[in-house]
C-alpha cells in the first residue's frame, strides 16, 4: 500500500550550518523531517532547490531516543534530514484519509519499536494495520467522513473555549496599538536588572525518582520541552509551588506556570508570583532570552545559583521595571495570536460543516 521514498540532497556536499535553518523563512521554506518529538516532527527547514521533496506523505521516526515509532502526516511538500523517512500511499488519497492512516500505523508500531529496536522500513513494511471495510473493500469514504466529523468536534470545542474565556475578542485597544508601535520602533527605554535583586533567591527543586512517584493529579516538572517539561502527575508529598511563577530547567529553558506544581532538582523556580500575570509572562520571556543561548547543556547544567546571577533586560520607567507596559504588550501579542487562531477556526468550521452536509 505504501512505498518508501528515497529523497536526495541535491548539492554535492551538506553543511548543516548553512544548508538548513531552525526557523522557516522565504529562503528556508521546505520542512525537513527528522527524529523530533512534537511540532509535527519538523525541526529544520531547507531550501526547496536543495532537496528532492514530495507531498501527501507519511513520515516515520526510525531512530530516536523517545520518538522512535512516531508517525506524522505530511500533506505539504516535505523532505528528509535524518533518522526518519517518508512513505507515500500507492492509492488516491486526501488529507483526511492520510490522517486516518497515520493514526492507524502509529497504533500498530509505536509500542513495538524503540531506541534498541529501530523502526526501519524493512521491519515496518511487514506490520499489519486495521482498516474499516465495506463489501470486502477498504472503506475510504468512512475514513474521510470520520476524520471530518472528528475535526468538526474538536473545532467546536475550541470555539466554545474561546467564547467562554473571552478570547474571541481580539480587537486591539488604542493603548495596545501604541505600545506595539513603541516596541517595534524601539522607543521604549530598557535597562538591565539582576534577577535575584528583583525577585529574591531562586528555589531549587528536590529529586524524586521515577520509581518513587505515585500517580496523582499534581503536575511534576522536570527538564525538557515535551509537554512543557511535565513528566508526570503525582500524589507524593512534595513542596508545591504556586501558579504565576517561572521555572528554568537544566538547559536554561524558561517557562511560565499558571498552575500549582512540584519540581525536581533539575529545575529552578523564580519567584514572580507577586507580579501581574502578563508581566510575569513578559519576565519569563526575558529570562529565556538571557538563559537559553546554548551556554547550558548536559555538561554544564543551569542551577538556582545561575538564576541568581542572571541579568535580564526590561522596559523601564524612572529607572524601575515598567510592569504596566509589559502587561499591555503581552495582552496585545495574545490578541494578535488569538486573531489568527479564531479566524482559522472559523474558516475550518465553515468548510468542515459544508463538507459534512454535502456527504449527508
Amino acid at each position: 500500500m505504501f512505498e518508501k521514498l528515497n529523497l536526495r540532497f541535491l548539492k554535492s556536499t551538506f553543511d548543516k550550518e548553512n544548508d538548513v535553518s531552525k526557523e522557516k523563512s522565504l529562503e528556508f521554506d521546505l520542512p525537513l523531517v527528522n527524529a523530533k518529538d512534537g511540532d509535527n516532527w519538523i525541526m529544520y527547514y531547507g531550501r526547496s532547490k536543495d532537496f528532492e521533496s514530495a507531498e501527501m506523505t507519511i513520515d516515520i521516526v526510525g531512530d530516536g531516543a523517545i520518538s522512535t515509532g512516531n508517525v506524522y502526516s505530511q500533506p505539504q511538500k516535505t523532505s528528509v534530514l535524518y533518522n526518519a523517512y517518508l512513505i507515500k500511499p500507492q492509492f488516491s488519497t486526501n488529507e483526511k484519509i492520510l490522517h486516518f492512516f497515520t493514526s492507524t500505523i502509529q497504533k500498530s508500531i509505536k509500542l513495538k519499536f524503540g531506541y534498541e529496536n529501530k523502526a526501519g522500513w524493512a521491519k515496518v513494511q511487514d506490520e499489519k494495520i486495521q482498516l474499516p471495510t465495506k463489501n470486502g473493500e477498504i472503506d475510504f469514504e468512512f475514513m474521510d467522513k470520520f476524520i471530518a466529523e472528528l475535526e468538526a468536534e474538536r473545532l467546536a470545542e475550541l470555539e466554545a473555549y474561546l467564547t467562554t474565556t473571552g478570547l474571541k475578542d481580539y480587537t486591539l485597544t488604542n493603548e495596545e496599538k501604541q505600545v506595539l508601535e513603541e516596541f517595534e520602533s524601539e522607543k521604549v527605554t530598557r535597562k538591565t536588572f539582576n534577577l535575584e535583586k528583583l525577585f529574591g533567591k531562586s528555589t531549587r527543586g528536590k529529586r524524586l525518582k521515577s520509581d518513587d512517584r505515585v500517580s496523582g493529579i499534581l503536575p511534576f516538572v522536570t527538564a525538557g520541552e515535551t509537554d512543557e517539561g511535565i513528566s508526570a502527575f503525582i500524589w507524593n508529598e512534595v513542596t508545591i509551588f504556586s501558579e504565576n511563577t517561572t521555572t528554568i530547567d537544566m538547559f536554561g529553558s524558561a517557562k511560565y506556570r499558571n498552575y500549582k506544581y512540584g519540581w525536581d532538582d533539575h529545575i529552578a523556580v523564580v519567584h514572580t508570583e507577586n507580579l501581574p500575570k502578563y508581566a510575569a509572562i513578559f519576565v519569563t520571556t526575558a529570562i529565556h532570552k538571557s538563559s537559553h543561548n546554548g551556554q547550558f547543556d548536559y555538561w554544564r547544567n543551569f542551577y538556582a545559583k545561575d538564576a541568581d546571577e542572571l541579568n535580564i533586560q526590561l522596559p523601564t520607567q524612572n529607572n524601575q521595571p515598567n510592569y504596566g507596559i509589559m502587561e499591555i504588550l503581552i495582552s496585545a501579542i495574545q490578541k494578535l495570536v488569538i486573531k489568527d487562531v479564531v479566524e482559522y477556526a472559523d474558516r475550518k468550521i465553515g468548510a468542515t460543516r459544508g463538507a459534512i452536509e454535502k456527504k449527508d
